[in-house]
């Protein structure tokens, strides 16, 4: 019976720790979904308002379906914000919105981080949903079973380009960290300075942003370890 080591060694924790991550930022979501805001704004008037003192007037904010669904679109300058967002009075709701202004505000002052995770985006979608199946159709078509018992040159072709397309998308969630945590940076400053939100309703804010980070950490973990299984595989079966 074949037991996949390497799955077992490094994509299972990694997969745990993000089902841990996604359930911690529910949760503190949940939260602090339940603690109104002292000024009683609205995630839509929060972004409006720290858009305008970052003087920012040509960025659009829409209501999206959904919770949590909340975005910036760089490309057509839109923020769009979730149901337990957009009209939620929320601390919860205005930390996250905020979040999504520190991307547009981001935009605006040409922060390469974002200006890189924008351009990668294609490649990086193209590389997350064909490499891992090249790589696997390599590994199964006839890979290091060529008659001369060294590995045959269609399946380490295949694999090679299956781990060179997911690179790519390992080297966007690399690169998503700094723009996340950033975002999150100008976030509670510009709620500080416009005093949007009190010290007291920033603890809470804080915690919001900081479990929605370790989504994108464990987001990372997941690609690297599911990128590590493959190549292993291959070297392994090089030998």
């Amino acid at each position: 019976m074949y037991v996949d080591q390497y799955y077992i060694m490094l994509v299972v924790p990694a997969l745990i720790i993000s089902l841990i991550a996604q359930a911690k930022v529910k949760s503190t979501f949940s939260k602090y979904s339940k603690a109104a805001s002292k000024k009683g704004m609205s995630g839509a008037q929060a972004a409006q308002l720290l858009l305008r003192a970052n003087d920012i007037t040509d960025v659009r904010i829409e209501h999206v379906a959904g919770s949590l669904t909340d975005h910036y679109a760089p490309t057509q300058k839109v923020l769009r914000l979730s149901d337990s967002v957009y009209s939620q009075t929320s601390i919860a709701a205005i930390g996250v919105a905020a979040h999504e202004t520190g991307h547009a505000i981001q935009h605006a002052r040409g922060y390469a981080p974002l200006w890189l995770r924008s351009a990668i985006v294609p490649v990086a979608n193209f590389g997350s949903k064909f490499g891992p199946l090249l790589a696997i159709i390599g590994l199964g078509f006839g890979y290091g079973t060529s008659g001369s018992g060294s590995p045959s040159a269609i399946g380490t072709l295949l694999v090679d380009i299956g781990l060179l397309l997911f690179s790519a998308s390992v080297i966007f969630s690399l690169i998503t960290l700094p723009v996340e945590f950033n975002a999150s940076h100008r976030a509670i400053k510009i709620l500080r300075q416009t005093g949007t939100l009190d010290e007291e309703e920033l603890k809470g804010t804080k915690k919001v942003l900081a479990a929605a980070a370790m989504t994108y950490v464990a987001s990372a973990l997941t690609a690297i370890a599911s990128f590590l299984r493959i190549l292993l595989i291959s070297k392994n079966r090089r030998r």
